[in-house]
C-alpha cells in the first residue's frame, strides 16, 4: 500500500483486448474528474491476443497471474494493489467505471465493504441473459439474504469495493466465481459494515461468449453458500426430520394410524425411525461444522452458541449415549421374550417390531451419539504449539 494512493482500480483481464483499453480509460478519467489519489492496475491471467499491450498504453498497470482462474486473477491483482481502496470490475465492458466515486464515497464514510446493485441502477437491454436476471441472481441473492441475514440485493454484481484492511480480514481462499460470494458471505459473516450503491450494468463488448458459465458457476455459488451455512445445510433438515419422525413413530408406537383410505403401520414406522436417524446425523454435523468454523476464525463466536455448547461434552454425550443404547438393549430383550413366549416360532410383525424398531433406533441412535461426543472431544483437543 502507498500511503498517498487513495484507491487501486483491479481488472482481471483473459483475452480482453477488445474492451480492456476503454474499460482502462474510463477508470483513469473517473479517477481524474473526482480527484482521486489512484491507480488503475491490470491483472493478466495469461492474455494471448495483446490485451497487456492495450491496457499499459491506455494508462494501467499489468501484473501477470500464472495460476488460471478468476479468483486467482482477482486475488493476484488485490496482492499488487497500492491504494488504501480496491475496487474490482470485469474488464469487457459491461461495468461503469464513472461511477466509482459513489464507492469511495462510501468508503470514506467506514464501510468496509461496498457492492454495486445492478437492480437499482438498471440493466440495459441485452447486459443480462433473460434466466440470469429473473431467476438465477435474484433466487442466489434470495438464498444469501436468508442464510446470512444481510440486506445486500444483489450479491454477484461484479462491480465493488473495499478497505484493503476489510480484504486481509476476509481472508478469501477461492479460485473461481465463487470468490465473489465468498466477499460477501465472510464480510457478514465477520460483522464488516457493508453497503450498496447503484450502478448500471451495459452490454458487454465481446466478440465471443463470456467466461461465465451460468449453470455450473451458479451451482458453485450455491454450493458455497450452503458449505458456510451450517443452519440452512444441516440444523434446519435435521430438527425437521427428527420432529417429524418422532412424532410419527410415537403415533404409530401405539397402532396402526388410518388417513382418509391409507393405513400407515410398522413399514411407515421403520422410515420415520430412519428419520430419526437421519435427522440427528445433520445436527450434530451442524453443531460440530460451525464450532470448527468458529476455531478456525472462519466464523466470530457467538453468545448464545458458546453458552449451549459449553453443555456439550464428551461425559454427558457418553451418558446420553448410554442410557439410549441400554434402552435399546431393553426393547430388544422385550421383543426376545415375546418371541419366547411364543415358542421361538413364526411372529406377527406388526406386533413383534413395534418392540424391535424402537430397540434398534434406540441403539444406533446411542452409539452415534457416543461416537460423536469422542469426535467433539478430539476438535476440542488443545493444539496451540505454545501453552503459556
Amino acid at each position: 500500500m502507498t500511503p498517498d494512493l487513495e484507491l487501486t482500480v483491479v481488472l482481471p483481464c483473459l483475452n480482453e483486448a477488445l474492451t480492456i483499453e476503454g474499460c482502462v480509460r474510463e477508470a483513469v478519467e473517473a479517477l481524474q474528474a473526482a480527484g482521486i489519489s489512484g491507480e488503475v492496475l491490470v491483472a493478466d491471467n495469461g492474455s494471448t491476443d495483446g490485451s497487456q499491450q492495450l491496457a499499459s498504453v491506455a494508462g494501467a498497470r499489468v501484473v501477470p497471474i500464472a495460476i488460471k482462474g478468476y479468483g486467482n486473477a482477482l486475488r493476484g491483482g488485490i496482492a499488487a494493489a497500492r491504494g488504501r481502496y480496491i475496487l474490482m470490475g470485469d474488464a469487457d465492458g459491461s461495468y461503469n467505471f464513472a461511477h466509482l466515486p459513489r464507492f469511495v464515497e462510501r468508503l470514506r464514510a467506514g464501510a468496509d465493504l461496498v457492492m454495486g446493485n445492478r437492480f437499482l441502477g438498471g440493466i440495459e437491454p441485452g447486459a443480462m441473459p433473460w434466466k440470469n436476471r429473473h431467476i438465477g441472481n435474484p433466487l442466489l441473492s434470495f438464498i444469501g439474504r436468508l442464510f446470512f441475514r444481510t440486506g445486500i440485493g444483489d450479491f454477484h454484481c461484479g462491480l465493488r469495493a473495499f478497505s484493503a484492511a476489510a480484504y486481509r480480514k476476509m481472508d478469501l481462499r477461492t479460485t473461481g466465481m465463487e470468490l465473489a460470494s465468498e466477499i460477501v458471505i465472510k464480510s457478514v459473516l465477520f460483522g464488516l459494515r457493508v453497503e450498496e450503491v447503484p450502478t448500471v450494468l451495459r452490454k458487454d463488448g465481446r466478440d465471443r461468449p463470456p467466461h461465465l458459465r451460468p449453470w455450473r458457476d451458479g451451482w458453485r455459488h450455491l454450493r458455497f453458500m450452503l458449505l458456510f451455512s451450517p443452519r440452512w445445510l444441516f440444523w434446519y433438515p435435521g430438527i425437521l426430520l427428527m420432529a417429524a419422525g418422532g412424532i410419527l413413530g410415537a403415533a404409530l408406537l401405539q397402532g396402526p394410524v388410518t388417513l382418509g383410505r391409507v393405513t400407515l403401520d410398522v413399514h411407515t414406522l421403520l422410515f420415520a425411525a430412519v428419520a430419526v436417524l437421519i435427522g440427528f446425523q445433520a445436527v450434530s454435523f451442524a453443531a460440530l461444522s460451525k464450532f470448527f468454523a468458529i476455531r478456525a476464525g472462519l466464523r466470530l463466536p457467538e453468545a448464545g452458541f458458546e453458552s449451549w455448547f459449553r453443555h456439550v461434552s464428551l461425559e454427558s454425550g457418553l451418558i446420553v449415549g448410554g442410557i439410549l443404547v441400554l434402552a435399546g438393549l431393553a426393547l430388544s430383550a422385550g421383543a426376545v421374550g415375546i418371541w419366547g413366549g411364543q415358542g421361538f416360532g413364526a411372529l406377527q410383525p406388526t406386533a413383534t417390531l413395534r418392540w424391535v424398531i424402537p430397540g434398534a433406533l434406540c441403539l444406533v441412535l446411542g452409539c452415534q451419539m457416543i461416537l460423536t461426543s469422542f469426535f467433539l472431544g478430539v476438535l476440542r483437543l488443545d493444539t496451540r504449539d505454545n501453552l503459556s
